[in-house]
């Protein structure tokens, strides 16, 4: 008897395995510090609607995602060196755009620059809202320290 209730065990696991795998509507990558505290406390506190876009169900440690991956953060993603690639201050929080990447792919990416774990958002299909989406998602990120900033050739 032992035998059969292990079998309907098994298979209400597997059952349920196949439902929470749909549940997701796709995954992402995780940054290789996603699996920081810091993180989840960012995705907790993001809001559930950005541009407009509800809140995608997405699988992948510390990321979230808007409008079926229009617009797409993952949280614990290496932290970007200093670079000349565009930065751009939002409401006190440095953004670096992968100006190469929004160029080939017409993806723009943007990277917290100076602050730990880093997170970046990408845009598909340009950035036309993406100073919004930042502001919106500073929140949290704000609670990162701050270790450098973006210069400016009058700054150097």
């Amino acid at each position: 008897m032992v035998r059969g209730r292990q079998t309907v065990v098994c298979a209400a696991l597997a059952v349920g395995a196949v439902v929470l795998g749909t549940l997701t509507d796709y995954d992402v990558p995780a940054g290789p510090f996603a699996g920081s505290g810091p993180c989840a406390d960012v995705v907790a506190g993001l809001p559930g609607a950005l541009l407009g876009q509800g809140r995608d169900a997405v699988g992948g440690a510390g990321a979230a995602g808007w409008g079926g991956g229009a617009v797409v953060l993952r949280c614990g993603v290496r932290p970007l060196a200093p670079t000349v690639d565009t930065c751009v201050n939002v409401d006190g929080v440095d953004w670096v755009l992968d100006d190469e990447r929004a160029g080939r792919s017409g993806v723009w990416v943007f990277t917290t620059y100076g602050r730990e774990p880093a997170v970046e958002v990408a845009f598909s299909g340009g950035a036309r809202s993406a100073g919004d989406a930042l502001i919106a998602v500073n929140h949290g990120v704000r609670g990162f320290p701050q270790k450098s900033k973006c210069l400016a050739l009058g700054d150097t």
